[in-house]
């Protein structure tokens, strides 16, 4: 394995150099995120704000039977007391000095509020992360009601974090609201965590996204990062910043804590103290770090997403039960945007394992917030042919919806976003098997 490592490092620094002329090429136009998306994993979760899509009905004769799924928890607030401590202190600071600029001053006593309501709720749940689950589960039920019938079971699974069980519980409690009769089964343990969080355990792809990271996403961020117009809102005297704080991290800080916003209720809008060009730029630096660490990029030899090989297995073995048991079922599982984004790509949902080396240009063709923001799913759904209850697994078909939308697969459609399970089981097992042949674990 350190031999492999070794040679993907080295394959990675002569990339590097190769790219190295190219470092200065103008940036090409890429779409602006608005505000909310600007904060790449901080967004959200985008139904029904971004409007609810309409779904492809089942070609005829066939009827979902079981369900495949996993998700992220819900909005949270920032996961370290240091995140609101931070910038208070540093604010406070330049208060004593009378470095604040009047905005800069209400930002100050806007900041120590949110730092007061964040007191021993750093990591956890909102109240709107509450509630994404639950609208989510209404609306599977709403989706697939030939599912969540009577006599249903669902296997809900969670890793151990306490947003995540909460997360797992709210879309249980709405589903039994909805439908009581529903065999119901939940686990949050260390038991299941190599399945559900297996990234944490994979030591290459962690060393590879690191590399990478420093190779191309420091230089890539330090060309988008002047926070001029920001420093000059909140601070009267720029040199005072320069001498006695740390510019990047007053951006940083406050910049999270802003996106972060929208998962609360209660939070005032501090969006203001950004501008558009800010707010894109953070965004582009957080998007390429976010493809360098979990995309499918010969930078890291496409190495990283595997890091869900095992949930994925996990996946098709589940489904290849439910093809063999008379009961209707559904496995849910909830985790991780730090999951559910290199699933997506091994998946190969919606193109997202396009293989790309240019960060100039990525944000044309690849936007992380598209993929995971808070709440974010993927439902896998299976369908047979309603009048042969002895059906035949190569009958059925299968549909994928990333974050309730459907996504395209990368096989042959039967009809619109329908594929045969057959085919994307082949190419799933074909993919992950001939991971021992081209990696090591």
């Amino acid at each position: 394995m350190r031999k492999l490592y070794r040679s993907i490092v080295g394959s990675l620094f002569s990339i590097g150099l190769s790219m190295s002329a190219t470092a200065a090429v103008p940036q090409q136009t890429a779409p602006m995120p608005d505000k909310y998306q600007a904060g790449s994993q901080y967004l959200a979760y985008p139904r029904p704000a971004y409007g609810l899509p309409e779904l492809t009905k089942a070609p005829k004769g066939y009827v979902p039977f079981h369900m495949e799924h996993y998700g992220r928890h819900g909005s949270r607030w920032l996961l370290k007391d240091d995140s609101y401590d931070r910038p208070v202190a540093n604010l406070e600071k330049a208060a004593a000095y009378g470095k604040l600029t009047p905005r800069g001053e209400l930002l100050l006593k806007q900041l120590k509020e949110i730092q007061a309501a964040s007191k021993g709720r750093v990591g956890e749940l909102t109240p709107l992360g509450h509630r994404q689950h639950r609208e989510i589960a209404r609306r599977m039920t709403e989706n697939f009601p030939e599912i969540f019938v009577p006599g249903t079971h669902v296997d809900a699974k969670s890793t151990v974090i306490i947003r995540c069980i909460l997360s797992m519980a709210n879309e249980i409690a709405e589903l039994q609201k909805i439908c009581p009769e529903l065999i119901v089964t939940c686990d949050a343990s260390r038991t299941t965590q190599k399945i559900l969080a297996y990234n944490s355990t994979d030591s290459v792809a962690k060393k590879l996204g690191r590399e990478a990271e420093k190779l191309y996403g420091d230089p890539f961020e330090e060309r988008h990062s002047d926070h001029s117009a920001f420093i000059a809102k909140i601070f009267n005297d720029p040199k005072f910043v320069v001498d006695s704080l740390n510019e990047k991290k007053i951006f940083g800080d406050v910049f999270d804590i802003t996106v972060n916003t929208q998962s609360h209720d209660d939070q005032p809008d501090l969006y203001d103290l950004f501008t558009a060009d800010e707010l894109r730029n953070e965004w582009l630096a957080h998007n390429a770090s976010w493809y360098l660490t979990a995309g499918n990029t010969s930078l890291t030899n496409g190495r990283v997403p595997y890091n869900q090989r095992v949930l994925l297995r996990n996946f098709i073995e589940s489904a290849d039960t439910a093809m063999v048991s008379p009961r209707l079922s559904a496995n849910l599982r909830f985790g991780h945007e730090s999951i559910v984004l290199p699933l997506t790509i091994l998946m190969e949902l919606n193109n997202s394992a396009v293989d790309l080396t240019d960060l100039d240009s990525l944000a044309s063709q690849w936007r992380n917030y598209e993929i995971f923001p808070m709440g974010s799913n993927i439902q896998m759904i299976f369908y047979r042919p309603a009048k042969n209850p002895k059906f035949n697994a190569d009958e059925v078909l299968v549909k994928v919806l990333l974050n309730e939308a459907e996504a395209t697969l990368p096989v042959k459609a039967v009809s619109g976003p329908y594929y045969r399970w057959k085919d994307l089981r082949d190419h799933y097992m074909k993919k992950l098997d001939g991971f021992s042949t081209r990696f090591t674990e």
